[in-house]
């Protein structure tokens, strides 16, 4: 059985014993493959298509695996390459070849980061901007039911305002819901929802559906100004009105969902952002999504008659009581620096000089 190449050498175990012995390996041209020890003696053979060739991966060595018969290892990697090259089915040391640096690996690299980063920018924004032109209500009433029983459950408590103190604020709230631009029909079910807000303290945010939730330790700073408190509820009217949370959302979807289909698993993982409570909570507003709805607010105050201003003053006194001085929050979507109450406040100069 002569041989076209040189064999290899290596170590020989036979089947069910942990001794082994020097040996080569060789391959005929016609693919018949042998074992044999120092002295010749053949202790293993059959063709080379029966036998199993180990994949290379770094300096570990490879195994030739004759079934039933035994195992013959060595760690001349090469040699095996050389051997089996022109009898394996697919290309030798594939996974070796990976783990080689090529340069042509920095152009894909490259290339698969700008993809990603085009996808990011332009593909996911029109697909948000689609998926929430199709939402219909049902959806949004269903993730707002959800995330509000989730934050009962976990947070909330039953509001202690005076049943007068919620029907005056109610009242205000409904009459600046009347005055947003989208007909009667076509408007969200809006409705205000008050709540002990106990460890998340001041605060105040929209659901998609136009659930609207306020908190008592927000009402008791600030106090008997009720258009502040009015001017924060148009705030988060805007951004219902907007559909800020429902493009947040399904940023936030598309975004997981393409590392999930890496990873394997998106139905799981998407079922949990679009159906359970939490997800939203996780969510933050976008720098512009934060302006509109602060211009939103100015411009509702300003149509219900009240001061449109009454945002800015709200942002001041998280800044003077809760010093909240540069990017401190009283909610991690509602950053209120300086930079935002000065904006706040030349907008409502603007239109109120305007009219």
């Amino acid at each position: 059985m002569a041989s076209e190449q040189a064999p290899v050498a290596g170590l020989w175990r036979k089947a069910g014993e942990a001794r082994a012995v020097d040996a080569r390996l060789a391959i005929a041209a016609d693919g018949t493959t042998s074992v044999t020890d120092g002295a010749g003696t053949v202790l293993a053979w059959g063709a080379f298509q029966g036998t199993k060739v180990s994949d290379r991966v770094g300096s570990i060595p490879r195994k030739i695996t004759f079934p039933g018969s035994g195992v013959f290892e060595t760690s001349d990697n090469d040699g095996i390459d050389r051997l089996v090259g022109r009898h394996a089915k697919g290309p030798v040391g594939f996974i070796h070849q990976l783990e080689r640096f090529r340069p042509r690996l920095i152009a894909f690299v490259l290339a698969t980061v700008l993809l990603g980063a085009a996808v990011y920018r332009y593909a996911v924004p029109l697909l948000v901007e689609v998926a929430v032109a199709v939402t219909p209500p049902a959806v949004s009433t269903l993730m707002s039911k959800g995330t509000l029983a989730s934050l009962d459950q976990a947070i909330f408590e039953p509001s202690k305002l005076s049943p007068e103190r919620q029907k005056s604020l109610s009242d205000g709230f409904a009459e600046l819901v009347a005055l947003t631009d989208e007909p009667a029909s076509k408007r969200p079910a809006y409705s205000l929802n008050f709540r002990a807000g106990g460890p998340i303290g001041p605060n105040a945010f929209a659901l998609p559906d136009g659930t609207v939730v306020l908190t008592d330790e927000l009402v008791e700073l600030a106090g008997a100004d009720n258009d502040m408190i009015l001017g924060v509820l148009g705030h988060e009217i805007g951004h219902v009105d907007h559909r800020h949370s429902l493009r947040q959302l399904y940023r936030a979807a598309g975004v997981t969902a393409l590392i999930m289909l890496i990873g394997g698993d998106i139905g799981s993982g998407t079922e949990d952002i679009m159906v359970q409570g939490a997800a939203l909570l996780s969510l933050s507003y976008s720098r512009d999504a934060e302006t509109d709805a602060d211009r939103f607010s100015v411009e509702l105050m300003h149509k219900a008659g009240k001061d449109p201003a009454a945002i800015a003053r709200f942002f001041e006194l998280l800044r003077n009581k809760l010093g909240d001085h540069a990017e401190g929050n009283f909610l991690s979507t509602h950053p209120a620096t300086p930079e935002r109450i000065a904006e706040t406040q030349r907008y409502a100069r603007e239109i109120t000089a305007s009219n």
